[in-house]
């Protein structure tokens, strides 16, 4: 792992992004961390006042990741109606056609690595290789709630209309961002989602 300082009570930590998982839930039980942020492939640590940063940098540098196969997380899944805008572009750059793409897209187990962009945007890793597509060349201004969309190796839902750059290929009911819900987002870091095709 390579610890950087941020600022004076934090380090962000690069790790492996199929670690990422892993590292935040191992730092998070120590007693002097305040805060864990995970991002694709960094770990953003916050102290707590009055903790020693030199020496929890120092352990860090070698604590060894959860394996997050082993910790439970909330499974679950997802409605989703295929008839994105960008489906068949899709099928098309993937070199397959728009069922297989919604076959592939529908049998992955996801695993959300980490949330961000957004408020209920969840990054869901397991995305099928032969759907990863670059991000599109020129963003949306807006794309509506629901939207379900893939891009380099993840996949997932819009919580809000916003502008974004992922390709569209379905939509779903499924509210991703609720103020009042214990917690707000459907998605947490560590669970695991199924997309599901509507009936």
């Amino acid at each position: 792992m390579n610890v950087l300082p941020y600022g004076p009570r934090a380090w962000l930590v690069e790790v492996p992004d199929d670690r990422v998982a892993g590292y935040a839930g191992a730092v998070a039980r120590h007693a002097d961390v305040a805060e864990v942020v995970p991002a694709a492939r960094t770990v953003l640590v916050r102290l707590r006042a009055g903790a020693a940063t030199a020496e929890v940098g120092a352990w860090l540098a070698n604590v060894e990741p959860d394996d997050v196969a082993d910790r439970p997380a909330p499974a679950i899944d997802i409605v989703v109606t295929y008839d994105g805008v960008d489906l068949s572009d899709v099928a098309a750059a993937c070199g397959l056609g728009i069922d297989e793409v919604v076959a592939r897209h529908g049998a992955a187990t996801y695993r959300c690595a980490f949330c961000g962009f957004a408020p209920g945007f969840a990054y869901l890793a397991g995305l099928d290789p032969a759907l990863r597509l670059a991000r599109r060349a020129t963003p949306r201004t807006r794309v509506p709630a629901g939207s379900v969309a893939i891009a380099d190796v993840y996949a997932a839902v819009y919580p809000s209309a916003s502008p974004g750059g992922w390709h569209v290929i379905g939509r779903t009911d499924a509210t991703m961002w609720d103020a009042e819900r214990d917690p707000p987002a459907l998605v947490v870091p560590g669970a695991t989602v199924r997309f599901v095709a509507a009936r």
